[in-house]
């Protein structure tokens, strides 16, 4: 249907003009916004976060499948995060050559070697799609990764369901504007957070964000505090550095940053090697971890979310072993796994290499990193390969089917981008949330969405790194 609109709108270049110029006033009058890239950390400046200047058609089937299997992905996630021999023998091969993922392991075994202070454990996640079209067949829902540390978009995703029913009701598209469903991620992850703040027992603690030195995307953030505050839950913002200097523990292993005691850090940064600039940022992080604090996540649930353990999962039998019994839910998420290929040495990773160079196309080469922007496509993944086929290097990396959605036109709103049109891929997010207790689950909810679109002249990149921007389900 969105389409279809386009197709008539385009013939009316007067009319788009002045829809885009309706749309960037909503976008600002709803608070979707960000700080300027000249000026990052001033307060001063913003402008309206880069958005679709019409919501992208997605199936219905496939988005209430999409939101049906996150619980699901939640529980699988939590059991992970809690079997050890299980990451230790996933991440081994990644371990050796992965500097960053060892680093992270280390800090897991520590804790393991002490004992977990807290009984409590919170996860805030978001599993990514695309839709992949095959042929004349449906198109179906094929997952890119699950993040387990720093999920954002959860803030402003908040906020733009309105604004795209706005632009489509001016537009003349009342119909449409109905398609676009209700969606409050904030509330619900906010919800979470306010769950674990309440079980750790202290009124006058704080949830800490731990954010980076560098806060664009800050709103994103505030409108998750903000939901906090309604409950007279107070928050921090701190940084790496802010820990080092201020941060400490006393007997019981209470974290106080600033002299103020820590019920719940929130990570909203620490998921890339750059934000551990110094040897103080890795000891922030252990002891934070070694704290009575509610992590989240916890070094176990962020270890839980690298690609490898995503590759590993889709081995026969592996999710049969954390969902016993549940043959229907395993199903239900096996059918949403892309081809995934271990590069580890042997004859199963030497077969994985030979199919690369083969296709280079059909194919994506993965990190271990997240933050958007560091995958690798068609002729570079023959450069890497031809380097590393026959090191142990290979293994910090994994292969997976590039997934092949259907192309739509639209307008990508930047500010000081002239206005055109593009042809346009879509990624579909969906935000879990759960909290525990010991082994009593005391939330598991799919808890919102999130659209994110980008030209497709682009291979990879999201909303932070300057190359997608956030946009809305229309249902068709």
């Amino acid at each position: 249907m969105a389409q279809g609109l386009l197709d008539e709108v385009m013939m009316n270049t007067a009319l788009v003009e002045e829809l885009a110029d309706v749309a960037k006033d909503e976008a600002l009058l709803q608070g979707v916004l960000m700080r300027i890239q000249e000026t990052p950390n001033s307060s001063e400046l913003v402008t309206y976060a880069p958005f679709t200047l019409f919501p992208s058609p997605v199936p219905k089937a496939v988005f209430l499948q999409a939101l049906a299997v996150q619980t699901h992905y939640n529980t699988l996630v939590d059991k992970i995060s809690q079997d050890t021999d299980f990451l230790q023998e996933a991440l081994a091969s990644t371990i050796e050559v992965d500097d960053f993922t060892a680093r992270l392991f280390r800090i897991h075994q520590q804790i393991l070697k002490e004992g977990r202070s807290q009984p409590v454990v919170l996860g805030l996640n978001r599993s990514d799609y695309m839709l992949d079209q095959r042929g004349d067949k449906p198109s179906s829902l094929k997952q890119i990764e699950i993040n387990t540390i720093a999920a954002s978009f959860g803030g402003l995703s908040s906020r733009t369901a309105d604004l795209h029913r706005h632009i489509l009701k001016v537009a003349g598209r009342m119909e449409e504007s109905q398609r676009v469903p209700d969606n409050n991620p904030a509330a619900g992850l906010a919800r979470a957070v306010a769950k674990a703040w309440e079980l750790y027992g202290s009124e006058r603690a704080v949830v800490m964000f731990l954010v980076e030195e560098i806060q664009r995307n800050i709103f994103d953030q505030r409108y998750i505090e903000s939901e906090l505050w309604k409950r007279n839950i107070p928050t921090i913002r701190k940084r790496f550095d802010d820990v080092c200097k201020s941060g400490c523990l006393d007997q019981s292993k209470r974290l106080s940053v600033d002299g103020k005691e820590v019920a719940v850090v929130y990570f909203r940064n620490g998921y890339m090697p750059q934000n551990y600039v110094s040897e103080q940022c890795w000891d922030a992080r252990l002891m934070m971890e070694r704290s009575l604090a509610i992590k989240c996540p916890d070094i176990g649930t962020h270890l839980a979310g690298t690609k490898k353990v995503q590759q590993v999962l889709a081995r026969p039998g592996v999710l049969e072993k954390f969902l016993p019994d549940q043959p229907r839910v395993v199903e239900q998420i096996r059918a949403t796994f892309a081809g995934l290929y271990t590069l580890d040495m042997g004859p199963d990773g030497d077969k994985t290499v030979a199919m690369a160079l083969a296709a280079p196309d059909q194919f994506v080469l993965k990190p271990q990193r997240e933050g958007g922007g560091n995958n690798i496509y068609g002729s570079e993944i023959c450069q890497v390969l031809e380097g590393v086929k026959d090191s142990t290097e290979r293994t910090a990396y994994i292969l997976m089917d590039k997934i092949n959605p259907v192309p739509v036109q639209n307008y990508l709103l930047r500010r000081d981008a002239p206005l055109r049109m593009s042809s346009c891929l879509s990624e579909l997010g969906v935000f879990g949330a759960y909290v525990k207790r010991g082994g009593d689950v005391l939330m598991n909810e799919c808890v919102g969405h999130l659209l994110r679109t980008k030209s497709s002249e682009h291979s990879d990149g999201g909303v932070a790194a300057g190359v997608a921007v956030l946009d809305n389900p229309l249902l068709v």
